[in-house]
């Protein structure tokens, strides 16, 4: 059984709050939970990045938001014009979602060129870069190839999904992304992981991040276990999350 404390499981979670009907409270509530546990990051819908900044101003939790998300059709114009509006109000990652279209149809010039695009705007501003497969849609070979791309680019981590798609992160798939992904680059789980045993199984095989909306559930029973004193949020997560 591998060990771990606090900080290193609270590190690998990105907070999401991109439910389409949560509400302004709601957001502001997540980012005080997530401030709270000290987790990674708040992965924010966009609209709301430059508050969540705000409120995280101070921690170590990272404000970050979604590009091309959740279908990844946008022209990369359009996702170029949305990481510069998210850099432009303090995120410092972003996950983008690629375009499925083109994979699917086999353009890995296009695909290579818009994730580099978007890859170079991300560092030249000191920001990391999420690359957003949506795996449900890619069988193996695309998601090596993908890989192989992310990996000549640099990006900082490949993603399995967007929590849109008809399923999420599975151990099958976070075991490919890893064994073809080169040590530099780091692997996120997305849609699937809702327990700590979950999270504590793809740390395992080398997952780095995993996106949650059961974040308070995962480490109250990481205290739990380590037989830390309990820091109760004081409230129930909002519906949605």
């Amino acid at each position: 059984m591998s060990t771990y404390t606090y900080e290193d499981i609270a590190k690998m979670i990105d907070h999401s709050l991109l439910n389409p009907i949560l509400t302004v409270a709601e957001l502001e509530e997540g980012c005080e939970l997530a401030r709270h546990y000290n987790v990674a990051s708040v992965c924010i819908m966009p609209y709301y990045l430059s508050r969540c900044a705000e409120l995280l101003r101070g921690s170590t939790v990272q404000p970050s938001t979604t590009i091309g998300f959740p279908h990844g059709g946008h022209k990369t114009a359009i996702k170029l014009a949305e990481a510069r509006q998210a850099l432009a109000d303090g995120g410092t990652e972003l996950d983008m979602v690629i375009n499925i279209s083109r994979a699917k149809s086999g353009d890995w010039p296009y695909v290579a060129a818009e994730i580099k695009s978007l890859t170079d705007m991300a560092h030249l501003n000191g920001a990391k870069i999420k690359v957003i497969f949506e795996n449900a849609y890619q069988d193996d070979a695309a998601k090596i190839r993908l890989c192989e791309i992310c990996g000549e680019i640099g990006v900082d981590w490949v993603k399995t999904s967007t929590g849109y798609a008809p399923t999420g992160a599975t151990i099958e798939d976070l075991t490919l992304m890893r064994q073809h992904s080169p040590a530099n680059v780091q692997v996120k789980a997305a849609g699937g992981v809702r327990d700590l045993d979950a999270l504590l199984k793809v740390r395992d095989i080398g997952v780095t991040r995993v996106g949650s909306t059961r974040t308070a559930l995962m480490l109250d029973e990481c205290r739990k276990r380590l037989s830390l004193y309990p820091t109760p949020f004081g409230k129930a997560a909002p519906a949605g999350y």
